[in-house]
């Protein structure tokens, strides 16, 4: 079965070009380089057979460690890259963007103060037609701007969205992260919306094999069905092994089974990408 990472970082070591910003790579619980050949490592281990790079947020616009990787190992790594929507001169940008090797699409983040404006006050509306007419898929990660976003996939609907580790806001202390799951459930019913099942292991209140999440998956799963639920980890932040979040939703979800779990842990992300 071919299994596809939907999200993991790497990242370089903290230099004076490339210095890490207070709460990034320490923030994810990796104080050291993330590097590509670490993560072939990993992947081989957990048998996963290609990963979506996606260039750590607090980097800024940075894609370059990423698009090395793939263009060095084409058939394990691809990318979505960052884009700074809030400087002018990105636009010229976008209609030319796949042509760099190995980049797929574009991911952006909605969940900071500064950020998660931009989605309402007009800075992020150019992207998202000139998104579309490129035919650039876009992965988005906006907890709590649920109704924000439904908006544009209506507005849009020949853009890709997928939406980044479940839709939830996990950094909320005082509330069940998957309170919002009805919203985000209730997204499935456009087509051009998808979402990542990434990230799950570090919702649970349990150790593997992580029994409290099973219903929550499952609910996802039958919402947007098996060919727009895409499995992912964001590794660098995961309480387990990288064999465990595999095995999570490879041997221990009964009702996950045959073509469903194909298109789950990889043909899905694959084909809505574009990445054959």
């Amino acid at each position: 079965m071919l299994i596809v990472d939907s999200q993991v970082h790497i990242w370089g070591a903290d230099t004076p070009d490339r210095p890490w910003p207070p709460g990034g790579a320490r923030r994810a619980q990796k104080p050291y380089p993330v590097t590509k050949d670490m993560l072939l490592a990993e992947m081989d281990t957990a048998g996963v057979s290609r990963v979506v790079i996606v260039p750590p947020s607090w980097e800024g616009d940075r894609n370059d460690l990423a698009l090395q990787a793939a263009r060095l190992h084409p058939k394990r790594f691809a990318v979505m890259g960052r884009l700074a929507i809030e400087r002018p001169e990105s636009r010229a940008r976008v209609a030319h963007w796949k042509e760099q090797p190995g980049m797929l699409g574009m991911r952006f983040t909605f969940h900071t103060d500064q950020q998660r404006p931009w989605l309402t006050d007009g800075t992020a509306d150019w992207l998202w037609p000139a998104a579309e007419r490129a035919g650039i898929p876009l992965m988005v990660l906006v907890p709590g701007s649920l109704d924000a976003l439904r908006g544009i996939a209506e507005r849009h609907p020949g853009l890709k969205l997928t939406i980044d580790h479940v839709g939830l806001n996990r950094a909320a202390k005082d509330r069940n992260p998957f309170d919002d799951l009805s919203k985000v459930c209730a997204l499935a019913k456009l087509p051009n919306v998808a979402v990542k099942a990434s990230g799950m292991p570090s919702l649970s209140a349990e150790h593997y094999p992580f029994r409290d999440l099973h219903p929550h998956i499952r609910r996802l799963v039958d919402a947007f069905g098996p060919r727009r639920t895409f499995w992912g980890t964001d590794l660098t932040r995961m309480p387990c092994s990288y064999r465990e979040c595999v095995n999570l939703f490879t041997e221990e979800l009964p009702w996950l089974q045959g073509a469903d779990l194909e298109w789950v842990m990889g043909r899905g992300v694959s084909e809505w990408l574009g990445w054959p």
